[in-house]
């Protein structure tokens, strides 16, 4: 995601491959006398040796490159749990993560949505288990097995709705599913990220009792403190009110080329201070980047979008509004 132009990554065809470039090549050979060199051995001397130095100079070329590529390709060693990874936010997180060809690993109730998001897609690359956080016994610890990261997306409406049907309700999501699953994860994880939600401090304070009748405010922030206290490294996202998609009847190349609008600033602030909207495509780009931001580690941020160029996926703008965040 380019930060002047802030979609998510475009689908994998349009990939720019880096490679050395083959461009022709002269050399100029200058001498002491001023006398141009006459005899074809000392032509080929003066040529082997202009030779040898293209050579390595397009040796030290190629390992450069190898080393960026390097460097812009995920370790092999990291494998992300997305839990929610089927609703609004959580789609988007899986579209960046195979983007970016970071492993994933799914925990569905409906493992066959997998497929309707996100194709066909390499096993090793993205892998779905049958899995309900709202059931403690449905959390094998087969599921968390090699995980490095952790990213929450779960989550249910406000108010009561269809989506409740099946006890799907605030309680069962926001507190008992994220007090399942941080039971159950496994004290080598290096991030668990939760997606929350401003206003979650400010529960029985109007306008904010509104938005809590049925208590989703209050269950999202026992969540929060029961992963605050859990002694895992987290990052705690607070998302404005949610806007773009969700994409749930869209395929993968649609979730890649997901735009924002004219909302692709962001603003991150701390102590439940910030209200507002935010783009689910910004939300979900937050949580990727909060994984290896060591400033991100055991901070709560809310997040808000506006008018404007965004960060996009560039690391570097999204530490500087993080580290922004901690000094406000």
């Amino acid at each position: 995601m380019a930060s002047a132009n802030p979609t998510l990554p475009l689908a994998f065809a349009q990939r720019h491959h880096h490679g050395v470039s083959q461009r022709p090549l002269f050399f100029f050979a200058k001498f002491r006398n001023g006398v141009s060199l006459s005899t074809s051995a000392s032509k080929r001397r003066v040529l082997a040796k202009a030779q040898n130095a293209v050579n390595e100079e397009v040796v030290e070329s190629q390992s450069s490159e190898l080393k960026n590529a390097t460097q812009r390709t995920p370790s092999s060693s990291k494998l992300v749990l997305v839990v929610g990874g089927s609703g609004g936010v959580g789609q988007l997180v899986v579209a960046s993560l195979i983007q970016q060809n970071i492993k994933s690993r799914l925990i569905l109730r409906n493992p066959e949505k997998a497929t309707e998001l996100f194709g066909e897609q390499d096993k090793e690359k993205l892998q779905v288990f049958k899995g309900d956080t709202r059931n403690q016994e449905d959390l094998d610890p087969s599921i968390f097995e090699g995980v490095t990261h952790v990213i929450c997306c779960t989550g249910t409406t406000a108010f009561p709705s269809r989506r409740w049907d099946d006890d799907n309700t605030p309680e069962r999501v926001d507190w008992v599913g994220v007090k399942n699953l941080v039971s159950a994860l496994p004290s080598s994880v290096k991030r668990v990220v939760l997606v929350s939600s401003i206003g979650v401090t400010k529960f029985n304070e109007l306008p904010w009792s509104i938005m809590n009748l049925f208590g989703v405010l209050k269950y999202k922030k026992m969540g929060e403190d029961f992963l605050r206290s859990s002694g895992l490294p987290f990052t705690i996202i607070r998302a404005g009110r949610l806007t773009d998609g969700p994409y749930t009847s869209y395929d993968l190349n649609t979730l890649l080329k997901a735009t924002a609008g004219q909302r692709r600033a962001v603003l991150v602030g701390q102590g439940d201070k910030l209200v507002g909207e935010a783009s689910r495509i910004v939300v979900a780009e937050a949580c990727v980047q909060a994984l290896d931001l060591e400033v991100t580690e055991n901070q709560v941020y809310e997040i808000n979008s506006v008018e404007g160029e965004g960060p996009g996926n560039e690391a570097k703008k999204w530490q500087e509004l993080f580290e922004a965040a901690l000094s406000s």
